[in-house]
């Protein structure tokens, strides 16, 4: 690159990147939106030094704490590299950034969408964890799935919705697979494995919303059993009927009119 294009260049990125901020939600976040773009759309190139800390406060009206958080989001994300005494740099494969889901689906049709993206994803891979885990589970392992469908039944008797319950009960099963991977892909998706919280229409009224979650439960103990007995073609079948039904049940949804 000659020394005029790197001067275009530099320009052109003074030009998108420092300029003020808009009013926002969160400094933070619009500060790496605004550098992410600049980093996906090649005006900040792979190696390029970011402004330093100074100038982009200066610039976008922020604080240094902002700057600092932001930066080591993008790290994060794999977008830049940081070097000690030098300062920020676009990583040399910001163009592979990392997997991630977005954490704020709102409710509605929107997140009912986003829920069965992420339900046929848990089915491509908690089926084969059931069936891995009914090879590999240790007793311990099976005690702790035990131990989570009772902490389940504790929980919907005392009229609550067992959401941190149910996903013990995933987690558990996930670490009886013996590959590490498996739990560390659930704890990733977190609030999202079990969608009942993420959205409202799903819960009905309050008998209906105990009558699904007896139907889960009968679930989780079929889960539970062919794990139990080592029946690996059974626990891939009772966990992909398990998700079938949480999936059919939210497409269900999803066909229902918005309301206005």
């Amino acid at each position: 690159m000659t020394r005029q294009q790197t001067s275009s260049s530099s320009q052109s990125v003074a030009q998108s990147l420092l300029r003020p901020l808009q009013p926002a939600r969160n400094r933070t976040d619009e500060v790496v939106e605004r550098i992410a773009t600049e980093i996906r759309n090649g005006r900040l190139t792979p190696g390029q030094q970011l402004p330093t800390e100074a100038k982009l406060m200066n610039a976008m009206n922020v604080s240094r704490t902002v700057v600092r958080e932001a930066v080591a989001a993008l790290k994060a994300e794999g977008l830049v590299v940081t070097r000690q005494g030098l300062g920020a740099f676009v990583a040399a494969d910001a163009s592979r950034t990392a997997f991630r889901i977005a954490a704020d689906w709102g409710d509605g049709h929107q997140a009912i969408a986003e829920i069965l993206r992420v339900m046929e994803l848990r089915l491509a891979v908690e089926v084969e964890a059931a069936a891995l885990a009914a090879g590999h589970a240790s007793a311990p392992h099976v005690a702790e799935i035990k131990a989570a469908l009772k902490a389940i039944d504790a929980a919907i008797a005392a009229g609550e919705s067992a959401v941190q319950e149910d996903f013990a009960f995933h987690f558990a099963i996930a670490d009886a697979t013996l590959n590490p991977y498996f739990p560390e892909f659930l704890a990733f998706l977190g609030r999202h494995v079990i969608p009942r919280q993420v959205i409202r229409a799903a819960q009905g009224t309050r008998d209906e919303q105990l009558d699904y979650l007896a139907a889960i439960q009968k679930d989780h103990v079929r889960i539970f059993d062919a794990i139990r007995d080592r029946d690996a073609g059974g626990a891939r079948n009772a966990m992909r009927s398990h998700l079938s039904k949480s999936i059919a049940r939210y497409r269900r949804l999803a066909d229902e009119p918005k309301s206005g």
